[in-house]
């Protein structure tokens, strides 16, 4: 038990509250713990848990944190801090001491376990002391980022029991389906779709880490029909020497979010994996808010991120001026909805991200067509401007990973004291691939000379951050050096 705990409270609240609370409104008035359906044997698990916390001293409103690769005793851990009224805060299990320790330092616990500590466990299940409102806080989660210290997404029952209950409607997921939990539970994509779609009656195999043999042997006999993921885990499962296309007979679809999906992936993974496979978009704050469903176009699926969920709601901006611009320009995304998260542990933090009107902004570049489908087109702080000239590198990239040579592609800016940045792609290639074949593509596919990469770095693989994701900071590192 640690000293001077913190209890966390909401830095936001939403506008429109009271519509989405009252009676037919998209909140639910149930806790995750009261809608998630699992075995007996898994609900047996929760309770001795719950009982094992509650004796350790935890109780409604306290902060229960941990540090734990994917299984069932993480799994295990949500659900009883719900139980008991807790707010559950998973810390990756790769975070490094001195990132454990930051997110500590400010979450302050009532109780943390740390990857080797026993979970606490009591022959006497236990229940909250006093009743939970599903208006509760449940969940502080660390945004993925690959610069400074995370901020920590403060969510309630209510906005995740939303969101999981619409994922079930949108991807058509029921309790015959089965997910293969391969993201990290200390991401929001591992939870929602290893924990929270329980709700759903769905099925969720966890694994430890990520192995792209252990995986299809999973998907194989456990009948996975859905995941989730970065496009570098099926592009390593397709490439595993184990790989048939019996082995992944069962998936029927693959939601795919972050950088990296791009149409090339979606058609050539889709044709080989034999399943549907669409773009999706969301964020530690606002999960999952666009996606498409297996009624949508195909095309529409591979080209897009999807279009608003429920009562989702987009907004493209002006970064100059704030003002909405017209239906096909870039812009920064904003969002709002149900499944907002009631802002950060920090409120300058907050005040900074959240309006007075209820948008979030995400510091996402995208742009939105006049029938709703969105495309994320790269980071506001992250476009290469060179010589005056913005160029969004997701661009790049779907131009790069078209090519029948490109398996995998990232572009980042490095500094030029003339143009102020130049492009550079680092690839991951079949067959070779240099500066001059990549000129030679780019005119073929017709785009502004401007935005051609100015050097192609050829890799093995792509250094991965934690949720999975290219890590560009290290790779605009690596283009800076002679």
């Amino acid at each position: 038990m640690t000293d001077q705990r913190r209890r966390l409270t909401s830095t936001f609240a939403h506008p429109q509250a009271a519509v989405w609370g009252a009676p037919g409104g998209p909140w639910p008035t149930q806790t995750l713990d009261q809608a998630i359906v699992t075995d007996d044997e898994t609900d047996q698990l929760v309770g001795h848990v719950a009982g094992g916390l509650a004796e350790a001293g935890v109780r409604r409103g306290d902060t229960v944190a941990w540090q734990r690769a994917n299984g069932p005793e993480a799994i295990a851990l949500f659900r009883a801090a719900w139980r008991l009224g807790a707010v559950a805060a998973p810390i990756h299990h790769l975070a490094g001491p001195s990132d454990r320790d930051e997110v500590l330092g400010r979450l302050r616990p009532s109780l943390f376990l740390g990857p080797t500590d026993p979970v606490p466990t009591s022959d006497s299940p236990a229940v909250a002391s006093e009743p939970i409102e599903s208006g509760d806080l449940a969940l502080a989660l660390g945004t993925s980022g690959s610069t400074g210290t995370p901020k920590l997404a403060l969510h309630t029952h209510r906005s995740l029991l939303y969101k999981s209950r619409q994922m079930g409607q949108v991807h058509g997921l029921g309790p015959g389906d089965c997910t293969l939990l391969c993201a990290p539970l200390a991401h929001i994509s591992g939870l929602l779709y290893g924990v929270l779609l329980g709700a759903c009656g769905v099925r969720s195999v966890p694994m430890g880490k990520w192995d792209p043999a252990v995986a299809l042997e999973l998907i194989e006999r456990e009948r996975v029909t859905f995941m989730i993921g970065p496009p570098t885990f099926f592009v390593s499962m397709m490439g595993a020497p184990t790989f048939r296309p019996a082995s992944v007979r069962s998936l029927r679809q693959i939601s795919c979010g972050g950088a990296g999906v791009t149409p090339a992936f979606v058609r050539s993974a889709s044709a080989r994996l034999g399943c549907r496979i669409k773009r999706s978009y969301g964020l530690t704050e606002a999960p999952t808010v666009t996606t498409s469903t297996l009624e949508d176009d195909v095309e529409l699926a591979a080209t897009t991120d999807g279009r608003a969920v429920g009562a989702a709601e987009l907004l493209v901006v002006s970064i100059d001026t704030g003002d909405a611009v017209r239906a096909g320009l870039p812009g920064e995304l904003w969002v709002r909805g149900p499944e907002l998260c009631e802002g950060y542990d920090d409120e300058v933090a907050t005040a900074a991200s959240f309006t007075a009107d209820g948008w979030f902004k995400t510091g996402d570049l995208a742009t939105l067509s006049a029938e709703g489908w969105l495309t994320i087109v790269g980071r506001v702080k992250d476009v290469i401007i060179r010589g005056g000239e913005n160029i969004a590198a997701p661009e790049l990239e779907a131009v790069l990973e078209a090519h029948p040579a490109v398996q995998e592609a990232v572009v980042v800016g490095y500094p030029d004291p003339r143009l102020g940045e130049r492009v550079c792609a680092f690839v991951v290639a079949t067959s070779p691939f240099d500066l001059e074949v990549s000129c030679a593509w780019f005119e073929e596919r017709g785009l502004s000379k401007f935005k051609w990469p100015e050097r192609i770095i050829v890799v093995d693989t792509l250094p991965l951050m934690p949720a999975g994701k290219p890590d560009r900071n290290a790779l605009k590192a690596r283009a800076k050096l002679p």
